[in-house]
């Protein structure tokens, strides 16, 4: 049973009234008082896009596009040969990744979803990890003789091509080029996982709130 007090306070009646836990009417004001889940997730994936998501996806889709276009490439042309890159597959594993991760951020600025962020943390400390690797593994690449032109004994004659100056130099610039991408794919992906790991904590912390 509801109990009810009056206090008058300077001209004003001010009535007071205490609601059981099993009255039906608790139920009511408790849920009215709490915001939406909806609402909250919102606000959560909004203080992500402040990482501008749509535009760090496409970073990563162009990038990942690139790396699969120059892997078919490379293989098709190093397939006596292959060079480091070429051999470990890392631009077509990378540019998949890539492909994915920059997708899911492209989602993300669509869709009020904090799985989708979540998701897209995921993949982005992936891709920082690849990154990382594939950086490693270029400059190995350049630092290297041409594949196949490694003097195994003193008097090995070696192929014509291993002559050319101008292959080696192709080669470095490639691995070059290859370096500042990754770079460039590191900054864009430490950003969005920044940004989504404070998002998803945000949204566990309103969670306990709540």
């Amino acid at each position: 049973m509801a109990a009810t007090t009056v206090t008058d306070t300077g001209g004003m009646r001010i009535i007071t009234e205490v609601i059981p836990a099993t009255d039906p009417r608790a139920a009511r004001v408790t849920a009215s008082s709490r915001p939406p889940a909806t609402a909250v997730g919102s606000f959560q994936v909004r203080s992500f896009r402040r990482a501008q998501p749509k535009v760090l996806g496409t970073i990563h889709i162009f990038t990942g596009i690139v790396h699969i276009c120059f892997g078919i490439i490379l293989t098709v042309s190093e397939h006596k040969a292959p060079s480091l890159s070429v051999a470990s597959g890392i631009l077509f594993w990378l540019g998949l990744l890539l492909l994915v991760s920059g997708s899911l951020l492209v989602e993300s600025e669509k869709r009020d979803n904090i799985s989708l962020v979540k998701a897209c943390c995921v993949t982005n400390a992936g891709v920082i990890l690849s990154t990382l690797v594939a950086v490693l593994i270029h400059t190995t690449d350049i630092t290297r003789n041409i594949p196949g032109c490694e003097a195994k004994t003193p008097y090995q004659l070696k192929a014509e091509w291993c002559f050319d100056a101008d292959s080696k130099t192709l080669s470095n610039g490639l691995g070059s080029i290859f370096v500042i991408f990754n770079l460039l794919e590191f900054c864009a992906a430490a950003a969005a996982l920044a940004f989504g790991c404070h998002a998803v904590k945000r949204h566990g912390y309103t969670s306990m709130a709540l």
